[in-house]
């Protein structure tokens, strides 16, 4: 067949491209009806739907953002606190070491007088204990001279005052010289 025949018998066929009228009734009504359902019930729908994700993201993110200056506000308290905190803990240490060197300082005049005191009484002490000392030197070098001179003199000076006379004499003898006693 040639290609003349091959159209001939074509017209005469119907070609299956191209609709029957009835289908292009039906599919233009079934169009109209799902435009109108779409366009009419669904797509207000929709963008109500979609409206409220709109507004619930962005009050999110403004919720976000007062949220996050809140957290900056509340940043910037909490670092003042801590920097006033810090200030009043090294206020609070320099009041310690001023403190403490204040009572180092009075521990040290209370232990000094302390000594002092100590130290006079312990002179007084020395000063008692030497004069004593002293006292029962002069009366035992006055026994031994008087005891050394009765042998001497080879008679008893056993009289308490002229004893008393001859011990004086020695001593004030004795005092006189001191490079000989020290």
């Amino acid at each position: 067949m040639t290609l003349a025949a091959t159209l001939l018998a074509a017209e005469g066929a119907e070609n299956p491209l191209i609709p029957h009228d009835y289908e292009l009734i039906v599919g233009s009504f079934a169009f109209l009806v799902v435009f109108l359902v779409v366009g009419k019930i669904l797509t207000p729908r929709i963008q109500k739907t979609l409206a409220e994700r709109t507004e619930a993201i962005e009050g999110g993110i403004k919720k976000a953002e007062d949220l996050q200056a809140e957290a900056q506000r509340t940043l910037a308290q909490y670092r003042d606190q801590l920097a006033e905190a810090r200030q009043e803990a090294a206020r609070l240490r320099e009041e310690a070491r001023e403190q403490g060197a204040q009572i180092k300082a009075e521990l040290r005049e209370e232990a000094e007088a302390e000594a002092r005191r100590i130290l006079a009484a312990a002179r007084t002490q020395i000063e008692a204990e030497r004069q004593q000392a002293l006292a029962q030197i002069q009366g035992e070098i006055g026994r031994l001279s008087t005891d050394l001179a009765g042998r001497i003199v080879g008679e008893s000076l056993e009289d308490e005052a002229r004893q008393r006379r001859i011990i004086d004499r020695f001593l004030d003898e004795l005092e006189a010289r001191p490079e000989a006693v020290h």
